[in-house]
């Protein structure tokens, strides 16, 4: 056979195999995030919301969140969720995180009422529009609908979806 014949089947080949390889598994705002792999979005976050990632420091914690936000109808924008990655050493386990975001949400500790929820094998808090896990001593990972648009079963999905980026 001529190298004409093979090379449209070649090429064929390798760009089926490349743009396999590129396409992301939950869409171009899915992914890496802080050492996690944020693996389920809820079918709300479509084509027209917008992401962004920002770091910063409170009390001693690093965060390194994404969010995703929609324009609203008569302008404007609002977030539709948020997945936020914590580091710090007060973070030592899930009773600890729980504390440090009590202060960090201005929640009364007493009156927060959170439910337990497994998160594939790992403890987490869910209550209202947050769910939060503690996957090892100092880091905490929490999921949040501040305005409650996607819902309890989203929000337990989307928690679930977050794992660590390569788990050894």
């Amino acid at each position: 056979m001529t190298l004409t014949r093979w090379a449209p089947v070649a090429l064929a080949t390798v760009l089926a195999i490349v743009l396999t390889a590129a396409v992301p598994a939950v869409g171009p705002r899915g992914g890496p995030l802080d050492g996690f792999t944020i693996g389920h979005l809820p079918d709300r976050i479509g084509a027209e919301a917008s992401t962004a990632d920002f770091t910063y420091e409170w009390e001693g914690v690093s965060f390194t969140s994404r969010a995703w936000e929609q324009a609203k109808d008569g302008g404007g924008f609002q977030v539709l969720l948020q997945v936020l990655v914590l580091r710090g050493e007060e973070l030592t386990d899930l009773s600890a995180v729980r504390a440090f975001l009590a202060r960090y949400h201005e929640r009364d500790p007493e009156a927060w009422g959170l439910e337990e929820f497994d998160n594939n094998g790992t403890p987490g808090l869910y209550g209202g529009n947050e769910a939060f896990w503690s996957p090892g001593e100092g880091v905490a990972v929490e999921v949040r609908d501040p305005f409650g648009l996607l819902g309890e079963e989203e929000l337990l999905a989307t928690a679930r979806g977050v794992g660590r980026q390569n788990p050894a």
